[in-house]
């Protein structure tokens, strides 16, 4: 990647729509984030949807292809869905290249016996339903993180809470990251501002949130956001590769991550998607791959965290009753 220090950072088409009289306004510095990572940097990168050590493989092998830094891999399927050996070789390999490794926990509400997340309404969604999908999660976590993974996926306020509880009585070791699951991202600065509270150390906001929401959401929190630039068709399948700038501008630190619009639907996964898996999986790099080219070609490409770097810095919580 380019220097972007060497030049000034332009907006897309910038010098052209200028010469013709159609160059747009200023931006406005009061927009800005004035938020970043700890230890520096103002965006981290993801690959998602990454659901086993097959396709954990093709990832790292196209990630070193194109050049393409990889902060944290994460998957979508459950830990559930994973032996142990195959966590292991997870867990080892993303190790090995000091990459954060994220696996979903638990039972959720779109694959329980509930009617109601068929419904137009969708009912509670993937929120985790009743004693036992808790328990669930809980069993995932404890599990997963005996296994030395470190970053759980959590799509359920309830789970996220006592997630964060376990890890500050020491029953999950204390660096446990908790990510919260774009299908239940927060939409707003006060919902936003719950989950950084209830235990939350990255938090997805759904893809189609504006510009102006997102400086919005920066003015109440700076808990490290993660959004997909280009979204999966059951999150809209938004790409936003033109904005990931003025997306990084707003909305640090943010977790920029590479979806794939236009494919099917891999969860739960089983050897019965090997194929889709595995393509999908290196087409995601590519199209991070594009992504940092156009940072770099608008001169924007500086300001990525180190790699290997993973905590969230200090964020607010509630307080945990005694």
């Amino acid at each position: 990647m380019t220097d972007a220090s060497a030049t000034a950072p332009r907006r897309p088409g910038e010098q052209a729509l200028t010469a013709l009289g159609l160059g747009a306004p200023a931006l406005d510095p009061a927009d800005a984030s004035p938020h970043s990572f700890p230890g520096g940097g103002r965006w981290r990168t993801e690959v998602p949807s990454c659901e086993g050590p097959e396709a954990l493989a093709v990832v790292l092998k196209e990630a070193s292809r194109l050049d393409v830094p990889v902060h944290r891999i994460s998957q979508g399927s459950g830990v559930w869905m994973l032996t142990d050996a195959e966590i292991t070789e997870m867990v080892e390999a993303t190790a090995e290249r000091d990459i954060e490794l994220c696996l979903f926990t638990g039972p959720r509400g779109t694959w329980d016996i509930g009617g109601s997340t068929r419904t137009d309404s969708h009912g509670a969604g993937l929120r985790a339903r009743g004693h036992d999908a808790v328990a669930g999660c809980v069993e995932d976590a404890v599990r997963a993180t005996e296994l030395g993974v470190k970053c759980l996926l959590v799509a359920d306020e309830g789970v996220l809470w006592t997630l964060h509880r376990a890890r500050a009585a020491g029953i999950l070791p204390a660096d446990t990251t908790l990510k919260v699951s774009a299908l239940v991202g927060p939409v707003n600065p006060a919902s936003f501002a719950v989950h950084e509270q209830l235990g939350a150390d990255s938090i997805n906001v759904p893809s189609d949130l504006t510009l102006a929401h997102l400086t919005e959401i920066r003015r109440v929190s700076a808990a490290p956001m993660d959004m997909y630039i280009e979204a999966p068709d059951d999150l809209g399948g938004y790409v936003r590769m033109y904005e990931v700038a003025e997306l990084i501008r707003r909305g640090a630190p943010v977790y920029l991550k590479f979806g794939l619009a236009k494919a099917p639907g891999i969860y739960p996964y089983g050897h019965h998607l090997r194929e889709v898996a595995l393509s999908t999986a290196k087409e995601r790099v590519r199209r991070g791959r594009l992504t940092l080219d156009l940072l770099a070609r608008h001169g924007a490409d500086g300001g990525m965290a180190p790699l290997g770097s993973r905590l969230p810095g200090e964020l607010r919580r509630f307080d945990i009753p005694s």
